[in-house]
């Protein structure tokens, strides 16, 4: 009699942990990265914001970790970080080894998308979800074939191969969703210009994208991003906002204060790009996995830029509000995961508030650095990320590697393929 209550009493502890983790499992996985960006950029925001640190709504999430993102062959020391100051602009990542390693789990040299050090493809969080009948997509407020969106699809040894990371992403991806700019016909005051430039995007291809021979539908205007929110949608749409290589950063005039130049007016924000695209998405009843970037952040940090760097961060945490009441409203977060992080930290931004609205900030360089970036979650599976976190580092506490990141939603991933086995 004991043995056959105990024996029931491991069935009940097995079924009740297997439900509890199937449970965990995210039904739709939103990745938001906001490139270039450190732990002092979201104090920046803070600050000029709400006058103090921890107003941003993703640092109201339940997990709050630290990340590293060095790419292969590169290490992260806390002990040097926090006693030699010059340490961290050693062995930093690009973009293209960050998104790599976010996408693939695998960590690459810097300049790669999609392969590792010896150029083989390497499989990603999108190929997978794929195969799962999971609807996909890509957003950037930079060039859609950037580095970042290129390397959560593309395969190719260069990062400068636009216009073969275009055709990939276009022709040879199963993606429903690529949002982004790189617009030929447009300048980055959003006007039109006579003649085009066609380095995001091969004229054939834009020529078959114009024509609708290119298996996706094409929009570019704001309204058309509008529109796209609400209502019926195509199965696959690519929106080219009307502006080369940034939505704002890169318009014309000389910044003193964040918002003091006006806004290109023709080009949606992230926000308005991020609920189009869930329209898109959240048709497939697989559920869905978008990855979405402020990518500008690091644009306008290379520059050294702050007030346009304030706009683009609060440009995104707008997206993620629009995001959050996308995932109370239409979703929950027992069905979805909102991950948020960034791929490298650049400038070496420190930053200390001034008791006016705009901190005081200081550059210390115009390249990246090897510091660790921020990681948030919430909803489904979000509490499996802390598990990884094997390290501490002194000043920002529990980290794990950007390659834990992919890692973590790969097993989401399989589990997910066993259920439906």
């Amino acid at each position: 009699m004991i043995t056959k209550i105990r024996s029931y009493s491991f069935v009940f502890i097995f079924v009740f942990q297997s439900l509890v983790f199937a449970a965990a499992v995210p039904q739709n996985i939103i990745f938001m990265i906001i490139d270039g960006c450190g732990f002092n950029r979201i104090a920046a925001a803070d600050y000029y914001e709400y006058g103090k640190k921890g107003g941003q709504v993703y640092e109201k999430f339940p997990v709050k970790l630290a990340v590293s993102t060095y790419p292969a062959g590169g290490s992260y020391n806390s002990q040097r970080a926090q006693n030699d100051f010059d340490y961290v602009e050693e062995g930093c990542t690009d973009s293209a080894a960050a998104a790599t390693a976010l996408a693939t789990g695998v960590k690459t040299s810097n300049g790669s998308i999609g392969v590792d050090v010896n150029e083989k493809p390497l499989g990603n969080i999108i190929e997978k979800c794929e195969k799962l009948g999971m609807a996909t997509g890509v957003i950037t407020t930079v060039p859609f074939s950037h580095a970042t969106p290129a390397g959560f699809v593309a395969h190719q040894k260069s990062r400068g191969s636009y216009t073969q990371i275009a055709d990939e992403m276009i022709t040879h991806s199963e993606l429903e969703v690529i949002f982004g700019c790189g617009n030929p016909y447009y300048n980055n005051d959003g006007k039109k210009i006579d003649d085009s430039n066609f380095k995001y995007i091969s004229s054939e291809l834009w020529q078959k994208l114009a024509a609708g021979s290119a298996g996706m539908n094409l929009i570019q205007s704001r309204q058309d991003f509008l529109n796209l929110a609400d209502g019926g949608t195509p199965q696959r749409v690519i929106g080219i906002a009307q502006v080369f290589e940034t939505l704002q950063v890169n318009r014309s005039g000389i910044s003193k204060a964040p918002f003091d130049v006006p806004f290109n007016q023709n080009v949606p924000t992230l926000a308005e790009m991020s609920n189009a695209a869930l329209n898109v998405l959240d048709d497939d009843n697989d559920g869905f996995f978008v990855m979405i970037e402020g990518g500008a952040v690091d644009w306008a940090s290379h520059r050294k830029n702050s007030p346009r760097m304030i706009e683009e961060m609060i440009d995104f945490e707008n997206a993620v509000k629009a995001i959050v009441k996308w995932v109370e409203t239409k979703s929950s977060w027992k069905k979805t995961l909102v991950i948020i992080t960034a791929d490298h930290e650049t400038g070496y931004l420190t930053v200390t508030a001034s008791g006016k609205k705009i901190p005081l900030m200081e550059w210390h360089c115009g390249g990246h650095t090897n510091s660790l970036v921020r990681f948030f979650a919430k909803g489904a599976g979000a509490k499996s990320f802390i598990a990884r976190a094997q390290n501490t580092d002194p000043v920002h506490g529990k980290y794990i590697d950007n390659t834990d990141i992919p890692k973590t939603i790969f097993k989401f991933l399989e589990t997910r393929k066993s259920q439906t086995k």
